[in-house]
């Protein structure tokens, strides 16, 4: 079964929780919250009802996001469907401009042939470059500038 993360910003700092409460502010059973007591989330007394501090669960479900990622290399892309990060089939990539600082590379998973995605900034692209090939978007042919007269124009040249 896979395991979900949950936002750590849901609770409330300042606050107590019982077992139910927690479950209903994470939109969980009842029998998980007890499950991330016996994990190590700190109650403050074993009589019931069990309360929760707030910033305990802040930080117990912040620790469990840091602990599942993953730091990909200047080199490799994380994969959503591997769940890994892979480098890009033959080493390949291509770079969609967004702002004129950032932009994202797609590339293939050598594994499962899906799209895998990556944000970057022009200094990072610099280093990606040299171990990676990157195509950049090339700018389209004004009509103007073009000899040929468009498709759908409908004058007759004589």
């Amino acid at each position: 079964m896979k395991k979900r993360l949950h936002n750590p910003n849901l609770a409330k700092i300042h606050r107590n929780y019982t077992v139910e409460e927690a479950a209903e502010l994470y939109g969980v059973f009842k029998g998980t919250v007890r499950a991330w007591i016996k994990a190590g989330l700190p109650v403050l007394n074993d009589k019931r009802p069990m309360l929760i501090l707030g910033s305990d669960l802040v930080v117990f479900h912040q620790a469990r996001r840091t602990k599942n990622k993953q730091q990909c290399k200047p080199d490799e892309m994380y994969c959503v469907r591997c769940r890994a990060p892979k480098k890009p089939a033959g080493d390949m990539a291509d770079y969609q401009i967004i702002t004129d600082k950032i932009g994202n590379l797609e590339a293939i998973c050598p594994d499962c042939d899906n799209i895998m995605n990556r944000r970057v900034s022009l200094s990072t692209l610099e280093q990606i470059s040299g171990k990676l090939s990157i195509t950049l978007p090339q700018a389209l042919e004004h009509i103007i500038d073009s000899t040929q007269s468009s498709v759908n124009s409908d004058l007759k040249r004589e």
